[in-house]
């Protein structure tokens, strides 16, 4: 491991101390190669030409110091690295923010979102059990626990550990987005639009915003049905009348390859959009992207020759 500076290194070996006390399992790729275990020379390379970069030289300067800083600032400073791309530098300071006597689940949770997003499952997995198992009530880290589970390809475990989550806390949208797009996997069409449509409700834009780094919920918007669930989502749109949202899902679904416009004859709160100029720019960009070819069609001039009977040329 490449601390900062050499009294972290020193501290460092404190903190493991103090979390085997604890009884915290902090197992990750780097700290297994101290124990025998070979670890991935390429995830060693990507750090260290990460920390040759103006970005890092510019964070390393205001580090506090995990001997003195308080627990707090320590998983504030992980929020930040989580924020700024650096992964593995967060999760040393989230560790040293727990042998400061950090609140445990909170960490953790966020130890476990980082493994997540450079796909150690395994490891993020080991996280979440364990804050479930510190207090069975964390609507957070069954939420979370259900996203390691849906990444990993298990909708139906994905799916119990959602409906978990909701029943603690109801009024998080991102928890229902995350249940409708598990759903949506599995085919389950209608208890995914009946879950978009609670997540809209809660937080109309909830589905607009990127995950947020600093938090402890992690939003998984992908699927592997990506076509069908945008256009899921382009239902509940047109029912709500957010014409511009129910756009893009559309353009989205059409992009993945679904033929939208024939979908769109099956529902009647988009039926009338069907031959919409806009639903028909959309479509043309969409088939041209699919075709390897950069889309160049005007929204305003195709509308306006498709309202003329005429192509533009």
């Amino acid at each position: 491991m490449r601390p900062p500076v050499p009294v972290h290194t020193i501290h460092f070996r404190n903190c493991l101390a103090c979390a085997a006390a604890l009884g915290l399992c902090l197992c990750t790729p780097r700290l297994a190669a101290q124990d025998g275990v070979s670890t991935s020379a390429s995830a060693i390379s990507t750090r260290d030409e990460m920390h040759q970069s103006d970005q890092w030289k510019e964070i390393e300067r205001h580090l506090p110091n995990p001997v003195t800083a308080t627990a707090q600032t320590l998983e504030q400073q992980g929020d930040i690295l989580r924020a700024r791309r650096f992964p593995e530098d967060a999760m040393d300071y989230y560790r040293y923010a727990l042998a400061r006597g950090g609140n445990v689940p909170s960490i953790m949770n966020k130890l476990g979102l980082t493994e997540l997003e450079m796909r150690n499952i395994e490891l993020a997995r080991s996280y979440f059990q364990r804050v479930v198992k510190l207090d069975r009530k964390d609507a957070e880290a069954w939420n979370n626990l259900g996203a390691v589970e849906f990444v990993d390809g298990q909708s139906v475990v994905a799916i119990s550990h959602y409906k978990r989550a909701i029943k603690l806390e109801k009024r998080e949208a991102v928890y229902h987005s995350n249940l409708a797009t598990a759903y949506v996997s599995v085919k389950d069409y209608s208890g995914a639009r009946r879950e978009i449509a609670l997540a809209l409700q809660i937080d109309p834009r909830v589905f607009d915003r990127d995950v947020g780094f600093g938090g402890v919920a992690a939003h998984v918007l992908s699927s592997q049905d990506r076509a069908r669930f945008s256009f899921e989502m382009a239902r509940m749109y047109a029912r709500s009348g957010m014409e511009d949202q129910m756009l893009h899902s559309l353009a989205v679904a059409s992009e993945a390859g679904m033929d939208v416009q024939r979908e769109m004859r099956k529902d009647p709160a988009l039926a009338k959009f069907e031959l919409d100029p806009r639903v028909v720019v959309l479509v043309r960009n969409a088939q041209e992207l699919r075709a390897g070819h950069r889309a160049t069609a005007s929204a305003s001039s195709d509308a306006d020759a498709a309202a003329a009977g005429t192509k533009p040329l």
